[in-house]
C-alpha cells in the first residue's frame, strides 16, 4: 500500500515538473509535452500558459484555472485573468481587478495602487501617487514607492529611475547598482555599463570605470564580454574595462558558447576570443549560439547553423523572442532542445535535427513550467 501511494505521489511530481506548450488547432487551445503529444486535448475558447502549476482558460466566455491534467480547479467565472505565481494571481471582475489564491478567493490587504501589477518571482510591483516600489506575497512593503520607473526584471535584476537619474535594483529593493547615471545596461556578473554624464564606462562591483572614447555599449549575455563602440567601429571590453577584441565590427552581439556574432558590410558572421572569423560574414542577421550548440541566422528568413558554420536547419523560418510576465526571457531560437518557429502561416516546434516536432498549429507559445 505504501509503495503505491508512493507511486502515485511521484507521478504527480512528475506531472507538476514537465513542462507544457499552449498551442491552437482547428479554432481551440490545448496543451502539449516536449514529446508533442497533446498533455490536455485542444478544447478550451482562449487559455494562457502555465506558471506555478496553473493556467488560465475560458469557457463560456468565462476565465477560470486548470492544473496540468486539465482538471478544472478554479471554475470559470472571472472576465480575464493572468497568470499565477507564489500561488496568487490577478483576475478581472466586471470593470475591477483582485488578487486571488489558488482556491480562487480574492485577497485583501494589498496596498493601495493605480493599479495591480503581476507577481513574478514572488514579488509585485505597485505604483502610488506615480511612484513605484514592491511588495511580497504577504503585500508587506518591500521597497517603498519611490522610483519613477522600475522596468521588468531581467535574470534577477531591473532597472531602476528617479529625477531622470538610473540603477539597478534586486527582488529586494536593494539598489545593486546607484541610481545616479544618466543610463544603464543590464547586470551581469555584478557588473553593467552606464553612461555618466558625456562618458561612458562599465560599473563593476559598485565602482565606475570610464572606457575613454566610447559612445555605445551592447547587452551583456553568458560570457565576461561586452560589446562596446569607440570610434564608429564595435569590439569586445572584458568586465575590467580592457579592450580584448580591438573595434573594427560594424556591429556585434553578445558571446556566447566562445563565440559572437558581428556584422561587417551589412553581413553577419561569428568570431571567436581573439576575434578571429570562425563563420565567414554572409547572413543578414544572425544570433548568440544556444545551449545546443545552434545558433539563429538570416538569410531571407531564418535557420541554425552549428558551430562549426555548417548550415543544419535551412533558412525558411520565421522566429521570434518571448516575453512572459514582468521578467524578461529574450532568447530566440533554441530554448531546452526546441525552438519555436513559423511557416506558411503555422506555428511549431524544431528538433535540433530540423524535424518537426509531431505537426504545426495555428499557434504556438514557448514551453513554460
Amino acid at each position: 500500500m505504501k509503495k503505491i501511494f508512493f507511486l502515485f505521489l511521484l507521478s504527480i511530481q512528475l506531472i507538476n515538473a514537465q513542462e507544457l506548450a499552449l498551442v491552437k488547432k482547428d479554432g481551440k487551445w490545448g496543451f502539449i509535452t516536449k514529446d508533442g503529444t497533446f498533455a490536455i486535448e485542444p478544447k478550451f475558447e482562449g487559455a494562457k500558459n502555465f506558471s506555478d502549476g496553473l493556467a488560465a482558460v475560458k469557457e463560456n466566455g468565462k476565465w477560470g484555472f486548470i492544473d496540468k491534467t486539465g482538471k478544472i480547479i478554479i471554475p470559470p467565472s472571472f472576465d480575464n485573468a493572468k497568470y499565477f505565481d507564489s500561488g496568487i494571481c490577478i483576475i478581472q471582475k466586471n470593470t475591477d481587478w483582485f488578487y486571488i489564491n489558488k482556491k480562487g478567493e480574492i485577497l485583501k490587504g494589498a496596498p493601495q495602487s493605480d493599479k495591480l501589477f503581476d507577481f513574478d518571482n514572488g514579488v509585485a510591483f505597485f505604483r502610488q501617487s506615480g511612484k513605484v516600489g514592491l511588495i511580497n506575497t504577504k503585500f508587506e512593503i518591500i521597497l517603498a514607492p519611490k522610483y519613477d520607473v522600475i522596468r521588468a526584471f531581467e535574470n534577477g535584476y531591473a532597472k531602476a529611475a528617479k529625477d531622470d537619474k538610473w540603477g539597478i535594483i534586486d527582488p529586494t529593493g536593494k539598489e545593486v547598482v546607484e541610481v545616479i547615471y544618466d543610463e544603464v545596461g543590464n547586470y551581469y556578473n555584478n557588473t553593467s555599463w552606464a553612461k555618466k554624464n558625456k562618458a561612458y564606462g562599465l560599473i563593476r562591483n559598485g565602482n565606475f570605470i570610464e572606457i575613454p572614447g566610447v559612445t555605445e555599449f551592447g547587452s551583456f549575455g553568458t560570457q565576461d564580454l561586452v560589446s562596446a563602440k569607440k570610434g564608429g567601429k564595435v569590439g569586445f571590453l572584458n568586465l575590467e574595462g580592457q579592450w580584448v577584441i580591438q573595434p573594427r565590427f560594424q556591429k556585434a552581439k553578445s558571446f556566447s558558447k566562445n563565440l559572437a556574432p558581428v556584422c561587417s558590410n551589412d553581413k553577419w558572421g561569428y568570431i571567436n576570443l581573439i576575434g578571429a572569423y570562425v563563420v565567414a560574414p554572409t547572413y543578414n542577421d544572425a544570433e548568440p549560439f544556444s545551449e545546443n550548440g545552434l545558433a539563429a541566422v538570416k538569410n531571407y528568413n531564418w535557420g541554425f547553423i552549428n558551430e562549426t558554420g555548417e548550415l543544419i536547419i535551412p533558412t525558411k523560418y520565421e522566429i521570434s523572442i518571448a516575453l512572459f510576465g514582468m521578467f524578461m526571457h529574450q532568447e530566440k531560437g533554441f530554448i531546452d532542445g526546441l525552438a519555436r518557429v513559423k511557416l506558411s502561416g503555422k506555428w511549431g516546434f524544431l528538433k535540433p535535427n530540423g524535424q518537426i516536432l509531431n505537426e504545426w498549429y495555428q499557434n504556438a507559445e514557448p514551453f513554460q513550467k
